[in-house]
């Protein structure tokens, strides 16, 4: 019997599809909560990193992001590839920054997870998780963020109370105000 995932990457992803979907093309040149993108420019980011972490999860090369019309498929392909407990296995050398294979599946996680956020936030949808893939994305976060190899990727921490549900601290701590 194979061992499983070291994280269920598929909720989020299911999650970001539905908000993906729920994306009005009035929407695009709005702001987000991720201050470098628009709406637009998150998409393109969203369909990126789907890509590029689903071919590190499946050991291959990323190829060049395909365009958004199969946005949703990239993004299931993704949940899928990290799903084989393979994937979370070894380094891989990605974007110029050598790490663990489960690092980067964590990482593709919390993309997921706070750029699902912060789509929803923009576009005024619901955005809710199951507590076991929040509380999975908060252990990640509160560890990695304070310590990432590349810092500037986030915000300053936002504080919340000590009554700020799990989502709210797991967008607080990337620098996005819940």
């Amino acid at each position: 019997m194979s061992k499983s995932p070291e994280i269920d990457l598929k909720p989020a992803c299911r999650r970001m599809i539905d908000v993906l979907a729920g994306v009005a093309d009035g929407q695009l040149t709005d702001p987000t909560p991720c201050a470098e993108y628009t709406v637009r420019e998150l998409i393109d980011h969203i369909n990126l990193v789907s890509q590029g972490f689903a071919a590190v999860a499946r050991k291959e090369d990323p190829a060049p992001a395909k365009e958004w019309d199969n946005l949703a498929q990239h993004v299931q392909a993704l949940g899928e590839a990290w799903d084989d407990p393979a994937a979370w296995q070894g380094m891989t050398d990605a974007g110029g920054s050598e790490l663990p294979n489960r690092l980067w599946g964590r990482i593709a996680f919390t993309e997921m997870v706070v750029h699902g956020w912060d789509l929803a936030k923009a576009t005024g949808q619901p955005f809710d998780l199951p507590d076991e893939t929040v509380r999975a994305c908060l252990d990640h976060v509160t560890e990695f963020v304070p310590n990432a190899p590349v810092p500037e990727l986030w915000g300053p921490v936002v504080e919340v109370t000590a009554a700020a549900s799990l989502l709210d601290r797991v967008v607080a701590i990337t620098g996005r105000t819940p």
